[in-house]
């Protein structure tokens, strides 16, 4: 009888490479390490690529900025702020100097932002192509949103409130800005792979992946995409 080699000796060299077993381990795990992404031990993985992302782009993080729930990331990687504000659809949120549904817009002016920060939002919005739009209107032209959406995480149960609707890819990013900034106006980058994906479900930190873990793109595994829109 044909002697059986091990699960991971079967696997693709270029996937071997990848999947070191201290990290995934050998068998599912039914519960993760960690249940809050990964901050429990660290930096949460789908949290380095934004900051990744957001650091390329820092010079659009400049004039009237605008981010959801809080400042963090317009205080962090801004440039030559004059002014921000925080849009919440939670009136208790007394950080929020703006409270709207992006999905309406009520109560944002239009053209009056210079940048948007918008992570991880959109998928707790049911009608993402109405957020869109508000997001289009809100911008000034010239004006950049700087988005970022989940392709693989958890699904967010511990808040009635928050409803968790859905997961993207590069191509429904694509279809869902460039029909209202244009194709030209639009540009998308994924991050992630298969041991970043796997590494982050299970609840571990960026702080426990190799460079090569962390670093490499597999457009069939990506973790996060951004995106970057102008409004012209």
């Amino acid at each position: 009888m044909r002697e059986r080699r091990p699960w991971r000796q079967r696997l693709p060299g270029p996937v071997r490479r990848l999947v070191r077993p201290h990290l995934v381990g050998l068998r599912p795990r039914l519960a993760p390490l960690d249940g809050r992404w990964g901050y429990g031990r660290g930096t949460p993985i789908d949290r380095w690529y934004i900051e990744d992302f957001l650091g390329i782009h820092r010079a659009d993080i400049r004039g009237v900025g605008l981010e959801v729930k809080e400042d963090l990331y317009l205080r962090r990687f801004g440039t030559a702020l004059t002014r921000v504000d925080i849009v919440d659809v939670d009136p208790t949120n007394e950080q929020a100097t703006v409270v709207a549904d992006l999905a309406v817009g009520d109560g944002l002016e239009d053209g009056a932002y210079d940048c948007f920060v918008l992570t991880q939002t959109l998928q707790y919005i049911a009608d993402v192509d109405a957020a869109v739009r508000v997001v289009h209107r809100v911008l000034a032209p010239g004006g950049v949103v700087l988005a970022t959406v989940p392709c693989i995480t958890r699904v967010t149960v511990e808040l009635p409130a928050l409803v968790d609707y859905w997961r993207f890819t590069e191509a429904s990013c694509r279809r869902l800005f460039e029909p209202v900034f244009g194709a030209e106006s639009v540009s998308v980058a994924t991050y992630g792979n298969l041991a970043a994906a796997a590494a982050f479900l299970a609840g571990y930190a960026v702080e426990e992946l190799s460079q090569r873990e962390r670093d490499v793109s597999d457009a069939r595994y990506p973790l996060v995409v951004c995106v970057r829109a102008t409004r012209a």
